[in-house]
């Protein structure tokens, strides 16, 4: 199939999405595809005797991408693009993605996964993985996604939202500790760990710098987990020990900053089989399809649900691929089940 591998984009997280896009596109062409790789926002030039066709016979990348610790702002994004077009797709973006079979969506963050790009997608008729709009912008929305975990019965943190103009902060019914982050980000950009008021109002500060609403989350202590869902099925969870501190955007893509154990041996696998069955039913609450990731705390009080991934990372370190890896499935097969997969839902559809 004629793949094109959507990455980069304009989020604080478009490092982490090249790294993904680059290892995703050099395994689709591992496994037969023709893939290759499109930054979304810088877009691709075509040669002189260049066809939009001739872009798929070749690829573009390299499965060594370095992520750097920096946290990219808009006027930095907005730099590197020097063609003078304006707006997220950049140029040919549009006529790649419509001569491909389907896009591989490699983008993280932002607009890359709260919705809008895929809304762009439907509207032009061209199949993409993962979610889909509604799904898409709900999981990306922390209180949102909350709410319907709630309403379903998936336990998660108590919480409440804080907006930019707020002359003051929300009444809470809970104390320090507590987790201030942006309410639609990801990678843990912004978020903070605080104790007490000083940092709380320094946490506002950082937060507010990237994003208007800010999510104020009771902290819960547990072990920490992650289990991927690839087409209904639940991966292995996997367990997230910090090295140092807490599991930020620097131990998230960062070599030896943390350890991870695939289904460790002293979990119980009553907590196990709960947290695989919870993966399953938060998709479903939020209409994920396709595949994605949900990160859990477990202690004593039970299993909770910290949130919902619908375009979860794919680089060296992330935790879906390793997960799949302990599964018997390697990362060009992951990626080739993503494809195939949501190629069925799509043929299903259309019956």
């Amino acid at each position: 199939m004629k793949i094109a591998v959507l990455a980069g984009g304009k989020s604080t997280e478009r490092n982490v999405s090249l790294s993904s896009g680059s290892k995703i596109t050099n395994a689709l062409r591992a496994k037969g595809h023709q893939a290759t790789m499109i930054d979304l926002f810088l877009g691709y030039e075509l040669g002189e005797q260049e066809s939009i066709e001739d872009v798929f016979e070749h690829s573009n990348t390299t499965t060594d991408y370095e992520i750097s610790d920096e946290v990219l702002t808009d006027a930095a994004i907005e730099k590197l693009r020097t063609d003078g077009t304006v707006g997220l797709f950049g140029k040919n973006v549009l006529d790649i993605a419509r001569a491909s079979d389907i896009v591989f969506l490699a983008l993280h963050g932002g607009d890359g996964e709260n919705g809008k790009i895929q809304a762009v997608l439907d509207l032009n008729n061209i199949r993409y993985t993962g979610s889909g709009t509604l799904a898409a912008g709900m999981a990306m929305d922390k209180a949102i996604s909350k709410e319907i975990m709630l309403f379903n019965g998936i336990k998660t943190a108590r919480f409440a939202i804080m907006k930019a103009d707020d002359e003051e902060a929300p009444e809470l019914d809970f104390g320090y500790p507590m987790v201030v982050k942006p309410n639609s980000g990801g990678s843990s950009v912004g978020a903070m760990i605080v104790q007490n008021d000083q940092e709380f109002k320094s946490a506002l500060q950082e937060g507010f710098k990237f994003d208007e609403e800010l999510i104020i989350e009771e902290f819960v202590s547990g072990r920490e987990f992650s289990l991927g869902v690839v087409n209904g099925y639940a991966l292995p969870a996997i367990e997230i020990v910090v090295n140092d501190g807490w599991y930020d955007y620097e131990h998230k893509f960062q070599t030896g900053s943390t350890t991870q154990f695939i289904t460790p041996p002293d979990i119980d696998d009553d907590v196990h089989n709960e947290m695989k069955r919870l993966s399953v039913a938060t998709m479903e609450a939020l209409q994920m399809e396709n595949y994605g990731r949900i990160d859990f705390l477990v202690n004593d009080s039970g299993v909770y649900v910290i949130e919902a991934n619908t375009l979860p990372g794919m680089t060296p370190l992330s935790l879906m691929p390793q997960e799949a890896e302990a599964d018997g499935l390697s990362y060009e097969d992951l990626c080739d089940q993503i494809v195939a997969g949501k190629m069925k839902i799509y043929e299903d559809r259309a019956k």
